[in-house]
């Protein structure tokens, strides 16, 4: 039971990780329209659909393969003590 436990904490830790940065970058991206839009008064809803989406996606291409790396990373240690967690 421990070893259910501790893979469930790593495995929210790794989704907290891998998430960060496109989930940061677009709260900045939506703070800073949502500055620019109060202070010129264009209420435009695709103003800040479409920079998020861009940030994202330039992150995900980015950071990609690093995250890719982190879940593979894991996947291998849980199937590494896969026949321990059998015990």
């Amino acid at each position: 039971m421990h070893h259910l436990t501790f893979i469930t904490q790593e495995a929210l830790v790794l989704v907290l990780v891998a998430s960060g940065p496109p989930v940061v970058l677009s709260l900045v991206v939506g703070f800073i329209i949502s500055v620019f839009q109060a202070t010129t008064q264009i209420q435009e809803q695709t103003l800040s659909f479409a920079p998020k989406v861009v940030v994202v996606f330039g992150v995900l291409a980015l950071a990609g393969g690093w995250i890719g790396s982190q879940l593979m990373r894991f996947t291998f240690q849980i199937f590494d003590r896969f026949p321990y967690m059998l015990r």
